[in-house]
Order: structure tokens, then C-alpha cells, then sequence
């Protein structure tokens, strides 16, 4: 793609369009050089005409459009599309009789980067609903599918035509996280068309301003985005006064605060028609005039529960956290103990429907409520579990929370929770607590409690357990309040672990401790998610994967899955990463008495009463190779992958219960013939058993050669 990068990858010159006597674009210039350029503008500046216009869709009366130096004024909407543009149009266009697998896989082009598997991999709300028709789909929803949909043309250039229109708050910082994601890829060039100014500022360094059918002017998104005066000259958004508040207001010497003046920008004195003549940035500024605020004596009506609460550290609040409508009585009993013990507890309402309930934070304040109680329930627990889980992103100041819930409750508490930084309190109660609970904490370290009765009135039973469970976390809050903030001048490593991969493990932490932090993690599947959060959190500085058995677990069906999302971490954040194939000849199942019907014949060892190992076979070992063999190639940083020749764990050695030197060659063989290899993304054979001196010794050297300069990391706890 070299083309590419010698032409820019938009060039429009002296554009216009009519729809017939209308001048739609007014001579038109614009050129996107590379990466992400947005266009703002009201209704009806023509916008989405322009957009049509560079599809082939619209016939442009006059000038010249270019992509990647190739003139496409005069081509039709398909052939522009093959050339690599990708359209995103206004309302999404989806077929309701389609489901999400069939939209996607009807488009999917097989060699190229973007596949289903990607687009599940980045929507997994799409993967949740791939078998849902278009119809069945919410807002937010069928805009990812849209979005998708046009990725999989794998296009060099992507037009989004208002993206964010209609979606909710949650929704739309989604879709701006993934452009953001999009632009830092590399992968393709983007042109924004939006209204929202937040948006379109976040995403690209320059705005694009229409007005009249002209591209009036190319501003710097952060000026635009500081400037709300000159959002409303120019755009007819914000409110300038808003924005001034007395805690903003100098002081004079007796210390009585001195007004300051507000300009009020005029965007045009009378009513702005298409055809009326724009103003320049200077007359609209030489125009403007200034109102001194006057000092109000009352305070403002904001809630003061969005209202940040004027905490430092860890003195904040505790969230008690349910569904009002059918738990509040439980709810205001652990908010009552909370405070009690002496803590800011407020009351956070999770209805599904909005209602007056007394509590602190009423949902109406955390989302947007869905009056359609038509909607699948489904739809409206994932909603509102987006919306508090943004909601607590949101909130530096908690200090803890303690959230009730039945199957439906925990579901929309459990991302709130998760929300939290790791050692920051939480607990969920719940009545799902006798069975998986990974959905729930998925890597975090969220305090499951059995309610034991059902949440459902206060008796001597749920009694008991809801005033210990507020009893905890008081004390938890309290003792955070002491410790204060943990110093660290090493930065840390993530180690994973298994039983029959300690020793080598070990003896790499008795090297690595004097000027690393090691940070263990026993690969039991939720050892391998928690691992991997850290790492999206930035807390990790060097990854050593020496035990990947959640894979085997994974891919052949066994009880310790980390998932299939495991590893793809690393194609997101660049952080160096050494693996190894440690205990991938293992397959983790239960007791004897509970092995699935097709284990018999299989060759199996007891590692304790409770775990029973399963020795991978030839055919597993190839299909495990090929899914690490993919995960590697994605990373964004250098890697070294070892393969221990030797054997892959305690019990895969000369001699021992699961030695398959067949089975170990064809897992090599896959990872080696499948990994995309370069001077600092390696594949090496290591001739020494996985928990041997020589080994470690070369497992070192691999770090070495990988790890970068150690940064300083101060870990403290609280929101970073």
C-alpha cells in the first residue's frame, strides 16, 4: 500500500452538487491526508450530501475527487467501493429477516485481516447476539453490526455518516473508543461526518467545519473542543454560560468573589438560510459582547449526586447498589449499617423501569430509561449493566460497593463492580453464588456472597447474611482508609503457574525479584483473565506466560478455560511477551467419578481428589498450536514463544505418566509453521525440560532480549 501513503487518501477540490435549482455543496476543498479527519456541521449544511457524492451516489456538477492519488469524480458507486472505501450511511441500512452471523458472513472475504472471528473478537456484544435479526437489535447494536459490516470490506478509507446519532451516552463513548482504536492501528483511513462535537473532537486532530454547503474552515479539535463560544457561533451547540460557575470566579483581597465577564457570541443577526453569506471567525468575535455575571447567594440546582463530592483519597463514598423496586427494603437496611459504621453510603437504584423510590441515585440518573417495556429483557439488563458500569467509571470518589441481586440483579450490578480498580472493595450478594460465578467476576475481585434464602424481604435469615456483608465491606473500607498507598520502585512482571510448572516458575521469580515486582498467577482460567486485566490496565510490564494450559483447556473442553479470548490482550497493548508451552499436555477435569463419557480410553493421572488431568493427543496438540500460532501473530509488541523439547511439565518427562514425544512435536510444529517470525517476534526450541536449571537460564536470556528498560510504577490504590 505504498500508494497510499505517497498520496493523501481524500482529496476533494472545488466541489459542488445540486439538487436541482438547490446548491447543495458550494465548492468544496477538503483533503485527508491520513489517519482520522472529522466534518461538523448542523442539519442541512450538506453533509451527508458530500458523503453520497464521494460514494458514486449523487452526480457532482463540477470539480475533482481523489483516492490515494486515483481520480473517482466519474466512477460508479461499486467500482469506488472496490477500490477500498468502506461506507457507513446515515440509519445503518440493516436487513431485519438477517441475523448478525448472516449480515457478516454473507460480506466475510477469507484472507483478508478483517474476519467474523475479528469482528466477534471486537463486538463481543455482537457475538452474544450473532443468531438475533437486525429487528431484534437495539440502537447501539445495529450500529456496531453497521460498523462491522463496512470493516469487513477491509476498506482503506471508512465514511461514517453520523455514527453516534441516536445512540446512548454508553453507546456513543463505544463507537469513539473504537474509531480511536481504528486510527491507532494503522489499519485504515477515516472520514467522520457527526454533530456531536464531543465525538468528533476525541477522535481526530482536525475538525472539518460545514456551514452553507462550504467547508467554512479546518480547525484544531482541542481548541474547538475548549472553546464553547465558538461551538455556538459557529455550530449552533453548547452553552457558553454554563459553563461558569463562582468556584471559578476570582477572589478579591477582602476575599469576596469578583464577577468576571461572559461573552455572548451572536452566531447571526437574523435567521441563517443556506444561501446567506458566512461569517468570518474575526466578525463573529468583533461582534461579540461580555455580560458580568452576577454572584448568586443560593446554591446551583445541580444533584449534588453527579455533582463530584469534594473528597481526597480514599474518604469517599459506598454505592449500595439493587433493583428499588422489588429489594428496596433490603437495600436501605444495608445502607443503614454502613452508616452506622460511619461511612457515606448512598442508595444507586438499578430498575429496569423509572420510578420515584427514595434512593440517593434514582436509575434515571444512570440511564436513560426504555419506556418500551416491550423490549426483550435481555436487552434491558445488558443496557442498564452498560450504563452503570460507565456511571462508576465515572466516579473517582467510591470507595466501595456493596450490590443485592437475584439472576437478572447480579447481571446488571456484577460491570459496575468489575468497574472498581483491582483492591478497591466490592461485594455482590446474590443468589446465583451455588453456581458458575466467573460471569460475574470475570478476572476481578469481586466478593461473591451467598444470599442463601432468596433476596426477597428481611427475615432472620437474609438478615444475618446482609448485615455481615455490609459488616465486611465497612471493614475493608476502613482498614483501605489506614493503609494509605502502596510504593513501588520496581516495575512488575506477570508470571502464570500451574502445580506441575512451579519449579521452573520459581526459580525465574528468585532471578527477576531484585528488580521486578512478581506478580503470580495460578492459571485456573480465572487466573489467566485476571492476569490479562492487569495487563489493560497498564499495571504489568512484562508478561511471562510460561504456563498456557487454559488454552488445552479451551480448545479440547476442559474445566479451566480462560476463554477464548485469551491472549488477545496482547494485539491491543504493547507489552512485551514471553510464553512458553507449559502444561499444554494437560487437560483439567474434575474428580474421577465426574469425566465426561468420552474421556474413557483417554490417558489420565490424578493430581489430587478433586482435579484429574487428561493427556493431550496429536490432533489436540495441532489445533492448540494453531490457536497460539494466531494469538501471536496479532500481538502488537515483540514476543519470544518457548518450546520445552524436554518436556512440557512435571509429569511430561522421560518416563513420566503423560510422555507423547508425538504429541509434543505436532504442538511445535503447529506453533512454528504458523507464527509470523522476525528478529523480535521469535519461536524458539528450547532442548531442556520445562523445570530445569537450563531452562530457566534460557528462558532469562529470552527476557533479556525483550523486556525494554524497567519502568518505575507507583501502585496506589484508587481510580487511575
Amino acid at each position: 500500500m505504498n500508494d497510499t501513503r505517497q498520496n493523501p487518501a481524500l482529496d476533494i477540490r472545488g466541489l459542488n452538487v445540486f439538487y436541482g435549482a438547490s446548491h447543495a455543496v458550494q465548492g468544496v476543498d477538503l483533503t485527508l491526508p491520513s489517519g482520522v479527519m472529522s466534518v461538523v456541521g448542523r442539519n442541512g449544511m450538506g453533509k451527508t450530501t458530500l458523503c453520497k457524492t464521494i460514494m458514486g451516489l449523487l452526480p457532482a456538477t463540477s470539480g475533482s475527487m481523489s483516492l490515494y492519488g486515483k481520480p473517482i469524480s466519474k466512477t460508479d458507486p461499486g467500482s469506488i467501493s472496490r477500490s477500498g472505501v468502506g461506507y457507513i450511511p446515515q440509519g445503518r441500512r440493516l436487513w431485519k429477516s438477517l441475523t448478525v452471523d448472516e449480515h457478516l458472513k454473507m460480506l466475510e472475504k477469507p484472507g483478508k485481516p478483517w474476519s467474523v472471528e475479528r469482528i466477534y473478537e471486537v463486538f463481543p456484544r455482537l457475538a452474544e447476539r450473532k443468531v438475533n435479526g437486525g429487528a431484534q437489535l437495539s440502537g447501539g447494536e445495529q450500529q456496531m453490526l453497521a460498523i462491522a459490516r463496512a470493516l469487513l470490506q477491509n476498506p482503506r478509507l471508512l465514511i461514517m455518516d453520523e455514527p453516534t446519532e441516536g445512540l446512548a451516552p454508553v453507546i456513543v463513548d463505544q463507537v469513539a473508543d473504537l474509531l480511536v482504536t481504528l486510527a491507532g492501528q494503522r489499519e485504515m483511513d477515516v472520514l467522520v461526518i457527526e454533530q456531536n462535537i464531543r465525538v468528533a473532537c476525541a477522535v481526530s486532530d482536525n475538525v472539518a467545519i460545514m456551514l452553507n454547503g462550504r467547508i467554512n474552515r479546518l480547525i484544531d479539535s482541542t481548541r474547538l473542543a475548549a472553546d464553547k463560544g465558538l461551538q455556538q457561533a459557529l455550530l449552533g451547540v453548547g452553552r457558553y454560560s454554563e459553563e461558569s460557575t463562582n468556584a471559578n470566579l476570582p477572589e478579591t483581597k477582602s476575599g469576596k468573589v469578583r464577577p468576571t465577564p461572559t461573552m455572548i457570541y451572536s452566531v447571526n443577526p437574523q435567521h441563517l438560510r443556506r444561501w446567506s453569506a458566512e461569517l468570518s471567525e474575526a466578525t463573529i468575535r468583533r461582534n461579540s459582547r461580555a455580560v458580568t455575571a452576577t454572584v448568586s447567594t443560593t446554591s446551583p440546582k445541580v444533584s449534588a449526586l453527579i455533582r463530584p463530592n469534594p473528597v481526597r483519597g480514599n474518604a469517599g463514598i459506598v454505592l449500595v447498589a439493587g433493583t428499588m423496586d422489588t429489594k428496596a427494603a433490603e437495600l436501605r437496611y444495608v445502607r443503614d449499617i454502613l452508616r452506622r459504621n460511619g461511612l457515606i453510603a448512598r442508595l444507586a437504584d438499578l430498575s429496569l423501569r423509572s420510578s420515584v423510590t427514595g434512593a440517593d441515585i434514582p436509575s434515571h440518573e444512570i440511564a436513560t430509561i426504555d419506556t418500551n417495556t416491550s423490549r426483550p429483557l435481555v436487552d434491558r439488563v445488558a443496557q442498564m449493566a452498560a450504563a452503570f458500569e460507565a456511571y462508576v467509571s465515572k466516579r473517582p470518589d467510591i470507595s466501595g460497593i456493596i450490590a443485592l441481586g437475584g439472576s437478572s440483579g447480579s447481571a446488571v450490578a456484577s460491570p459496575g463492580l468489575r468497574a472498581l480498580p483491582l483492591g478497591i472493595p466490592k461485594i455482590l450478594v446474590t443468589t446465583m453464588a451455588s453456581g458458575d460465578v466467573s460471569p460475574y467476576i470475570r478476572g476481578s475481585d469481586v466478593i461473591v456472597i451467598p444470599s442463601v434464602a432468596d433476596i426477597s424481604g428481611l427475615n432472620r435469615i437474609t438478615g444475618q447474611i446482609l448485615a455481615n456483608a455490609a459488616s465486611s465491606l465497612s471493614g475493608m473500607v476502613r482498614a483501605r482508609q489506614k493503609t494509605g498507598q502502596i510504593d513501588s520502585d520496581r516495575a512488575s512482571v506477570a508470571l502464570s503457574m500451574f502445580g506441575i510448572t512451579t519449579p521452573c516458575v520459581t526459580n525465574l521469580t528468585k532471578h527477576l525479584a531484585e528488580s521486578y515486582e512478581c506478580i503470580t498467577f495460578h492459571a485456573t482460567g480465572w487466573g489467566g483473565q485476571s492476569m490479562e486485566a492487569l495487563v489493560a490496565e497498564g499495571q504489568v510490564s512484562v508478561v511471562c506466560d510460561i504456563t498456557t494450559t487454559e488454552v488445552a483447556d479451551e480448545i479440547v473442553g476442559g474445566v479451566l478455560s480462560a476463554g477464548a479470548q485469551r491472549l488477545d490482550v496482547f494485539s491491543r497493548i504493547n507489552v512485551p511477551y514471553l510464553g512458553a508451552a507449559g502444561a499444554l499436555d494437560a487437560v483439567n477435569f474434575g474428580a474421577r467419578d465426574t469425566l465426561p463419557n468420552w474421556t474413557k480410553g483417554r490417558t489420565l493421572f490424578t493430581h489430587n481428589q478433586h482435579v484429574t488431568l487428561m493427556r493431550t493427543n496429536v490432533e489436540e496438540c495441532q489445533k492448540i498450536g494453531a490457536f497460539i500460532a494466531k494469538k501471536l501473530n496479532r500481538m502488537l509488541g515483540s514476543f519470544v514463544f518457548l518450546l520445552p523439547e524436554g518436556g512440557l511439565s512435571h509429569i511430561d518427562r522421560i518416563g513420566g505418566p503423560f510422555e507423547n514425544k508425538q504429541a509434543n512435536q505436532a504442538l511445535f510444529n503447529a506453533i512454528e509453521s504458523g507464527t509470523e517470525q522476525s528478529a523480535n517476534r521469535r519461536v524458539m526450541r528450547v532442548p531442556h525440560h520445562i523445570n530445569s536449571p537450563e531452562f530457566t537460564l534460557v528462558a532469562l536470556r529470552a527476557f533479556k532480549q525483550i523486556e525494554g528498560k524497567p519502568e518505575k510504577r507507583e501502585h496506589g490504590y484508587g481510580r487511575k
